[in-house]
C-alpha cells in the first residue's frame, strides 16, 4: 500500500467528518477510492489498503450509498461487491435546490414561531431563510454552468489523448 495514498484517504476522512459529521471510515473510503488503482476495488481490498476490518468498510459504504457518493456492482458468479467513487453524488448533495428550498421552509416556520419577537431575534431565521432562498433559486442555473465546463474538460481531454 502506498503510504501517500493512504496519508490523502485519512485528510479527506477527517475532512468530511468534521464538516459533514460522517463516520471518520466513510471519508477514508471516499478519499481512498477517489485516488485508487483500479477505480473499483473488492471490499476486500479496501479493507486491506485501509488498515480496517471487512465491516467497517460495509458501514462505511452504507453511509456513502445514503449520499449517492459511491457504487456498489457485483458481477454475475462473483461473491463480492466491487466499490467505485461516483462523483455523480457530488452533483446531487451539492446543487439540489429542494434542500435549500426545505431549509427556506424551516426558517419560516421559525418566523411564524417569532412573528412577535424583537428583530433581533429574527434576524438570523430572516437571513437563514433569505440566503437558503437564493441558493434554491441560483443552483439550477450553478449546475447547468458546471455541467458546460465539466463537458468541455471532458473534451479537452479525449482531445489530448487521441
Amino acid at each position: 500500500m502506498n503510504n501517500d495514498l493512504l496519508a490523502y484517504a485519512d485528510r479527506v476522512g477527517r475532512f468530511y467528518s468534521r464538516q459533514y459529521g460522517f463516520p471518520p471510515m466513510a471519508g477514508r473510503l471516499l478519499g481512498y477510492l477517489a485516488v485508487c488503482d483500479p477505480a473499483r476495488q473488492p471490499v476486500n481490498a479496501l479493507a486491506e489498503a485501509l488498515i480496517a476490518s471487512r465491516s467497517a468498510i460495509i458501514e462505511a459504504v452504507k453511509v456513502l450509498e445514503a449520499y449517492h457518493l459511491v457504487q456498489r456492482t457485483r458481477a454475475a458468479g462473483e461473491r463480492s461487491d466491487h466499490i467505485a467513487f461516483d462523483p455523480k453524488g457530488l452533483e446531487i448533495n451539492g446543487f439540489n435546490p429542494v434542500l435549500y428550498a426545505e431549509q427556506e421552509t424551516l426558517a419560516r416556520e421559525g418566523l411564524k414561531l417569532l412573528q412577535d419577537a424583537t428583530s433581533e431575534r429574527r434576524a438570523i431565521l430572516e437571513e437563514t431563510a433569505a440566503m437558503t432562498k437564493f441558493l434554491a433559486e441560483r443552483m439550477p442555473q450553478v449546475l447547468d454552468e458546471w455541467r458546460i465546463k465539466r463537458d468541455n474538460m471532458r473534451a479537452a481531454s479525449e482531445k489530448h489523448q487521441s
